[in-house]
């Protein structure tokens, strides 16, 4: 069989695909993110690590890089958290894949992406967070190795708000 029998057609809701991975220190801090004032989306605002899935890539290859590229560390363990599917109304949509990032190694070194500081829960659900991050970062400390993964769905009410669900 060939790419042809994928069924992939123009006229199909279609997905960018994204990777948010939160790194958790041995003192169980999340590193965040707050967006450099100049990035087009959410500057000013904390978020985890991440970005898109680049052609070739898994979900998990794209954490691993994402992961390095925004903030010097590697994770001996990344646990698959849930996924979370957008939808923007248009075509296409975003699908993100959420990670927690375990059993760090190497230097927080600064990124063009933003400045870098580690957070208990509490204090980070304090800080100007991405609106999204308020459901979902305690979802995502919760996670276990063993867990089952959450999967969610956003989408934005006729006023634009976002409307989020989730299931485990």
């Amino acid at each position: 069989m060939g790419v042809e029998s994928q069924g992939v057609c123009n006229q199909r809701y279609s997905l960018i695909p994204r990777v948010l991975i939160f790194p958790v220190n041995e003192s169980g801090e999340v590193l965040l993110l707050e967006g450099a004032r100049d990035k087009k989306i959410w500057a000013g605002y904390w978020n985890g690590l991440g970005g898109h899935v680049e052609q070739g890539e898994s979900a998990l290859n794209a954490a691993q890089r994402e992961l390095l590229e925004e903030s010097g560390l590697t994770a001996e363990k990344l646990i698959y958290c849930g996924q979370v599917a957008v939808d923007t109304g248009q075509i296409p949509g975003i699908i993100f894949f959420v990670f927690k990032a375990k059993q760090l190694s190497g230097q927080v070194c600064a990124s063009k992406e933003g400045r870098l500081e580690w957070h208990s829960l509490q204090s980070a659900l304090e800080l100007k967070l991405v609106e999204d991050l308020y459901t979902l970062l305690p979802l995502v400390m919760r996670q276990r190795t063993s867990g089952k993964p959450f999967w969610g769905r956003y989408h934005y009410d006729d006023q634009g708000q976002l409307v989020m669900s989730f299931r485990h």
